[in-house]
């Protein structure tokens, strides 16, 4: 969802862990890691005092940050143990409010709210006579508002849970009250798993994951997918889409619901077991959240709510996104920071998610949102006037009511940019985010693919591009993402293969150059990203086994077509096809790190970059990663430094047949260290190495 751009260049000089007696206690503490920072310390200081200031102001006033992000319990629909229902909407511009629906015939002469000092509208509704709701379960609801001029007009109320789209009467969404029988609530069973070391991230939208011409549900994810997931070795599941939004064709960015799982897939009860599922089998699900800025919608979103310009939002060109055509939240106002807050808690008491990927992070952190904007990594770009305050600010108060209420919690942030200390905690002066997405590297995959031939690969670039990470600060890896899978740009697989994926991948039809090469290509920038490109792995559906179609939502421009809005993943069911292959060394390859565990290793040792060989060596957790990616020279008794002596086994090796490959190398081949010194390694060993293949050593004595 953001532009991309390069990645800072810059790295923290000083490694190891800051003692907490060293430790600052003006937010400025991230200077101890990173001296460059110096001459900023009066920027930490400024946000960290205001971070601190809300807290301070949440604690006298609302009984502190835990209580602040409980505001589901006070707004909204809420029932209890009685059947009494009481509803809250703040909406300080109307002068009256009503609650309609079909439990009242939609009268709003029936049930008039009250209004507060504070702008907030209430309403208690007493239960039936025989105990049961006076609102029915899913029935529909709206709050009527008059303004001030005297007209009346009908909103979704901005924290319904449900809303749903019946498209043959109008685009606009319903809202209904959800309040399931207990015998219909789902209840979860089981835990949450703790958070892996390593993660291995599975990024999937419910809608397209079937084959089938139709939008998937919830159950069939359930039922289809995480089994799936499980078994190619993934442990983080990242679900796209789920908050309600207005528009299917916007890939779920344009959110009008905040609160509302999306109803195209199933119910909320659904949802529950699907996460519910996925713990039962240890797999962590986060939520991709959308705060970064909010449909336009009128009729069922937050814009002009109560009729300004300005309640969620800020007013002016300054509360719009010029290239998204959509709504930038005011992150400084009391009441958006208690919407967004309860948020995020809501998704992770309601639903039980395990954390959440922030979009947009880079929209948020900048006043001009990345738009037009390149980064060079020099630090002034990362702070001054161009940094909207309020919304670091709001960042930072986020993740340390999650990291403080869910030791366990995930907290991804999609930023372009580099900004130094996002995934650092408050305490040092950071934002507080655990993993930031390496958002330089898919862009490099796909430059080097549109722009060089195989032997002008410049593999130095490469393995920059793949560790130039900001060291302390976690980094999770990707060779393409869900936006390049769209109409309009091309999968890395369809870069490599093109029009032969659609008639030469049938195992009965000969291997061609074209199909030879992008398989070989594919498995080696997979496992090369994934060895050396951070300290964790993100992998969109359908990419492991090079997925021949792109994206395509329906639309008016491909006639409502779910032709292309879909996921093939019979593919690699058909034996007769070479999907399957793909699809078999994405599985070894999240299950070789599994065992052991690259991904939370200190970064790679590169002993090697040879451009005339077009060889990589690197060793890290341990094991010894060779590449060669020469077009057509194998190389016999290639000399390689291993700094730790012993004997070595292959573990991983991309040429297997079940791999796709040619079955070249002799996994019965030990390899023994000697102690002579080579590319800066202690020892060194003979190897053989064939033409665009890659291959994964371990000491002998790890293997069994």
């Amino acid at each position: 969802m953001e532009q991309t751009a390069e990645k800072s260049s810059n790295t923290l000089t000083n490694g190891g862990q800051v003692a907490d007696s060293d430790i600052p206690k003006d937010g400025t503490g991230v200077v101890k890691l990173d001296p460059y920072l110096s001459p900023f310390k009066d920027y930490f200081r400024r946000r960290y005092a205001k971070a601190q200031e809300w807290m301070s102001k949440l604690s006298q006033f609302e009984g502190g940050l835990t209580e602040f992000s409980k505001g589901f319990n006070l707004f909204g629909f809420n029932v209890d143990k009685d059947n009494n229902i009481t509803y809250r909407e703040w909406a300080p511009n109307a002068v009256q409010a009503s609650l309609i629906g079909e439990f009242n015939n939609w009268d709003r002469k029936l049930h008039p709210m009250k209004k507060n000092e504070f702008g907030t509208f209430e309403i208690i509704i007493p239960s039936r006579n025989d105990g049961q709701p006076a609102i029915p379960h899913n029935s529909k609801v709206k709050i009527s508002l008059e303004l001030p001029n005297g007209e009346w007009v009908d909103r979704l109320p901005a924290w319904i849970k449900y809303a749903t789209q019946d498209l043959s009467v109008s685009p606009a969404y319903d809202a209904r009250f959800w309040n399931p029988p207990a015998a219909e609530k789902y209840v979860f069973k089981h835990p949450r798993p703790k958070r892996p070391a390593s993660v291995r991230v599975y990024e999937a939208h419910v809608g397209i994951s079937s084959p089938e011409l139709r939008v998937a549900t919830y159950k069939e994810f359930t039922k289809n997918m995480l089994p799936r997931i499980k078994s190619l070795g993934y442990n983080v599941i990242q679900l796209m889409a789920i908050m309600e939004h207005a528009y299917y064709a916007s890939f779920g960015y344009q959110v009008n619901n905040f609160f509302a799982a999306s109803s195209r897939y199933g119910t909320p009860e659904d949802l529950k077991e699907l996460i519910d599922t996925a713990h039962s089998m240890g797999l962590v699900v986060l939520l991709d959240v959308v705060h970064s800025h909010a449909s336009k919608n009128v009729l069922d979103g937050l814009n002009q709510f109560d009729g300004t310009d300005h309640q969620y939002f800020h007013e002016g060109g300054k509360g719009r996104h010029d290239l998204w055509d959509s709504r930038l939240f005011n992150y400084g106002h009391h009441e958006v920071m208690r919407f967004l807050l309860s948020n995020l808690r809501f998704w992770m008491d309601e639903y039980h998610f395990d954390g959440f990927r922030f979009d947009g992070v880079t929209s948020m952190l900048y006043t001009h949102h990345g738009i037009g904007t390149g980064f060079s990594g020099g630090y002034h770009e990362y702070f001054g006037p161009a940094v909207d305050e309020e919304a670091v600010v709001y960042l930072m108060l986020a993740n340390e009511m999650l990291h403080e209420l869910y030791p366990e919690v995930i907290t991804v942030a999609e930023d372009v940019s580099g900004m130094p200390a996002l995934c650092l905690p408050l305490s040092l002066g950071g934002v507080g985010f655990d993993y930031r997405l390496a958002m330089a590297i898919p862009d490099m995959w796909i430059k080097i693919l549109k722009e060089k031939k195989d032997e002008e690969w410049d593999l130095g670039n490469i393995c920059y591009t793949l560790t130039n990470r900001r060291h302390g600060e976690k980094t999770i890896a990707y060779c393409e993402s869900h936006d390049q899978a769209l109409v309009g740009d091309k999968t890395l697989m369809m870069h490599l293969c093109d029009a032969e994926l659609y008639t030469n991948m049938s195992v009965l039809s000969p291997l061609t150059l074209v199909i030879d090469r992008g398989m070989a290509l594919h498995k080696m920038i997979r496992l090369l990203t994934h060895g050396l490109g951070g300290e964790g792995y993100l992998n969109f559906e359908g990419n492991e086994f090079g997925h021949p179609e792109w994206l395509d939502f329906p639309n008016a421009a491909n006639q409502n077509s779910f032709w292309y809005a879909r996921r093939q993943f019979n593919l690699t069911e058909d034996h007769l096809l070479r999907y399957q292959y793909l699809n078999n060394f994405d599985r070894s390859m999240n299950l070789t790190e599994e065992k052991y565990g690259w991904l939370h290793s200190p970064q790679a040792y590169i002993s090697l970059k040879n451009e005339g060989d077009k060889v990589i060596v690197f060793e890290r957790a341990g094991l010894v990663f060779v590449f060669n990616f020469h077009p057509t020279a194998s190389y016999t008794d290639y000399r390689i430094g291993v700094e730790v002596p012993g004997t070595y086994r292959i573990v991983l090796d991309t040429d297997t047949k079940e791999h796709g490959g040619f079955n070249r190398l002799d996994h019965g081949t030990r390899f023994f260290t000697t102690p002579e010194a080579w590319d800066n390694r202690a020892n060194s060993t003979h190897i053989y190495i064939p033409t665009r293949t890659a291959l994964v050593l371990a000491l002998e004595s790890t293997i069994f």
